[in-house]
């Protein structure tokens, strides 16, 4: 996915540092450096070829244009990195180089290096959503008596609060934060299980050089190689996606409430940003396209994760190969989208009195159910309801505010004073449990936080 004109836009810098050509390389290398250490142990290597096993797995040293060139031909990254690995070691140390890679196989370098790059992918990315999750109980604190018009498919329906929407948003992002606590033990292991996955070529010494290995790294030792069982990758990117989803979301309403019909809250403005090639005027939700658009990719990655789980026997034809480049994009799409999150979360720009005009644009008709609620407990929930709905009629029929109509109304005017009237048309005193459901989500967020 690497693309300098798009990165900066939608990937994070430290996650495309994590999935760069030398961040692939150093998690195999790191392997096998850690796979000479543990068979050192084991009394399998000499300890005088763990040095300069050592000294040759760093990433520098590397063409990565030659590996790269020939990785077409061996079909994995692997192949040509072991030969490389082993023509250094050689040329310093001849008589070390018959002990690189010793029982491992390719998937073991490749699979274990990307669990070592996804452990650091899991840490960004559990940092920045609890960067993202302060930001946001804050927000949702400060404006959770800010009352907005709360829209039902896309149209006027009853008052909320600023606050319970970024509130919403809270609650999702801390269910997430538990699923990556969840999952982290299941995705930090060690694939080391050679040709076909049983280890064979080490003999009696097998388990005890996957223990020390483990230990190496300080990854979990599963209960046996995963070659072709990719749930543990799958479900990392599944949650990955659900947390794209929901960055989606506030990426979506934050550009309807940008919208010029409603003008209502905006993201930080900036020189440069969110302008027009030729409209001087225009304020683009520049931030939220980045939500919007990893919410829109990934899942189509997913799909690909999904599809390339049934693989064949002990190592997969194809179906390995597809994960290659799919599970590094989500990771950098992810990342972009939270820096982008954050920056829109932490700056943003709310207009209450825009807020307050457009809870009236309907002039009282987004408050009639709180007048039918009180009518029915005097009238009769169907009285109620009809009569509130032709005084509604009415008002738009005849461009008249509905407190207006009420009033003149005797069947409401008989029930209900003009206090009351007033009292129940302030959107104010009609936002429900808005304010408890801001502290119920800021609570949930402060005791994963603790």
């Amino acid at each position: 996915m690497s693309n300098q004109l798009f990165d900066a836009y939608f990937t994070a810098p430290a996650m495309r540092d994590v999935f760069s050509d030398r961040g692939r390389l150093q998690g195999m290398l790191d392997f096998e450096a850690a796979l000479a250490r543990a068979e050192a142990a084991a009394g399998l290597v000499p300890h005088s070829a763990v040095a300069a096993i050592e000294a040759a797995c760093q990433a520098e040293r590397y063409d990565v244009r030659a590996l790269a060139d020939a990785i077409a031909t061996a079909g994995n990254s692997a192949i040509p990195l072991v030969k490389a690995l082993g023509k250094v070691i050689a040329s310093g140390v001849p008589e070390a180089e018959r002990y690189v890679h010793l029982g491992a196989t390719s998937q073991d370098a490749m699979d274990t290096g990307l669990v070592l790059q996804l452990r650091d992918a899991l840490g960004l990315i559990e940092a920045d959503l609890a960067k993202l999750a302060d930001t946001l109980a804050r927000q949702a604190l400060q404006h959770a008596d800010t009352p907005l018009v709360g829209r039902t498919w896309l149209q006027h329906a009853t008052p909320v609060t600023l606050g319970m929407k970024l509130a919403g948003v809270l609650g999702a992002l801390t269910r997430h934060r538990q699923r990556l606590q969840e999952l982290r033990p299941r995705l930090l292991v060690l694939q080391f299980g050679g040709a076909s996955g049983s280890l064979a070529a080490l003999g009696s010494k097998a388990m005890p050089v996957a223990e020390a290995l483990a230990e190496q790294l300080k990854l979990s030792l599963p209960e046996q190689p995963w070659h072709t069982q990719r749930d543990r990758l799958v479900e990392f990117a599944s949650v990955l996606g659900l947390v794209a989803g929901s960055l989606g979301k506030f990426g979506r309403d934050v550009s309807l409430l940008m919208q010029t019909e409603a003008g209502e809250v905006f993201e930080p403005s900036a020189p440069g940003k969110g302008g027009s090639s030729t409209m001087p005027h225009k304020r683009n939700p520049v931030g939220a396209a980045v939500l919007i658009g990893a919410a829109t990719r990934v899942p189509g990655l997913l799909s690909t994760l999904f599809a390339a789980m049934p693989q064949e026997h002990e190592r997969s034809l194809g179906l390995w190969h597809a994960e290659w480049e799919t599970l590094p994009d989500i990771c950098c799409l992810v990342s972009g989208a939270l820096r982008q999150a954050q920056v829109i979360a932490e700056g943003m720009e709310v207009d209450a009195e825009r807020m307050r005009r457009n809870l009236d644009l309907t002039q009282g008709l987004v408050l009639a159910e709180a007048v039918s609620i009180v009518l029915a407990q005097r009238l009769g929930r169907d009285r109620a309801h009809h009569l509130l709905e032709q005084c509604c009629q009415r008002a738009v029929a005849e461009q008249r505010h509905l407190r207006a109509v009420l009033g003149d109304e005797p069947q409401v005017s008989a029930e209900l004073s003009a206090e009351e009237l007033d009292r129940l048309l302030d959107p104010a005193h009609y936002l429900g449990q808005a304010r408890v459901w801001v502290a119920r989500a800021v609570a949930e967020h402060q005791r994963l936080t603790a």
